[in-house]
């Protein structure tokens, strides 16, 4: 898989799928060859450290043909009333395929089943190119390594940015993080409604909802 003929290749692949706060950050990057990707030592982002995935962001977008699309929390509620995670993913992903331009696509599959996901993403292509959809493809693939660390390092930045124009510290933005649910909490019983760039249609907005809306429990914290 290190060159293919001059033929330019991609891996796409996203960050913040599942946080209740901040946007999904889908990532494309196309080369030629990944032996420069090998070079700089690219890994799965997960495996990375903040530090060590801003210092290969630079080398990448100099390796590489890179694309990325933020879908802002309020996007994707709003989206999720006509479809699933998985077909608004397999949207974003195509449109970045559309834009590389590759003649083979290395994808994260975000679906269950990895070759459904490959299928919804070539059904919103114009034209037939050659897909290989897989769970951990950036563990596998240089070129998805590539994409999953930008899309990351520019999630965590949206995430840096929601917290600065908040003016207090909301955490990483997942439901996990004790640090995101204290700040939703204390949020929601001051201002009774959900903070700017939350997702609303979450199960775990919801839940803070309802029970801070039992207003009758307030009075014993």
């Amino acid at each position: 898989m290190h060159a293919m003929g001059n033929k330019m290749f991609c891996g796409i692949d996203e960050a913040g799928r599942g946080p209740v706060i901040g946007p999904l950050v889908v990532c494309g990057v196309a080369v030629d060859s990944d032996d420069v990707l090998r070079q700089i030592g690219v890994k799965d982002s997960k495996k990375l450290t903040p530090r060590k995935r801003e210092e290969l962001e630079p080398k990448i977008l100099a390796a590489a043909k890179v694309e990325f699309v933020e879908v802002p929390a309020e996007e994707i509620d709003a989206i999720r009333n006509v479809m699933t995670m998985n077909e608004l993913e397999a949207r974003v992903f195509a449109s970045i395929i559309e834009r590389l331009e590759p003649e083979h696509a290395f994808l994260d599959a975000a679906d269950a089943n990895e070759d459904e996901f490959g299928r919804m993403v070539q059904s919103q292509l114009d034209r037939k190119i050659k897909i290989t959809s897989k769970h951990k493809a950036d563990d596998t693939y240089p070129v998805v390594s590539a994409a999953s660390i930008i899309a990351k390092v520019n999630r965590d930045r949206y995430v840096r940015d929601i917290e600065k124009e908040i003016g207090q510290p909301i955490g990483s933005g997942y439901a996990s993080d004790p640090k995101t649910i204290a700040f939703l909490n204390t949020w929601v019983t001051e201002k009774k409604a959900l903070p700017p760039h939350c997702r609303k249609s979450w199960y775990t907005s919801k839940n803070i909802m309802n029970l801070k809306s039992l207003k009758s429990l307030d009075l014993f914290e």
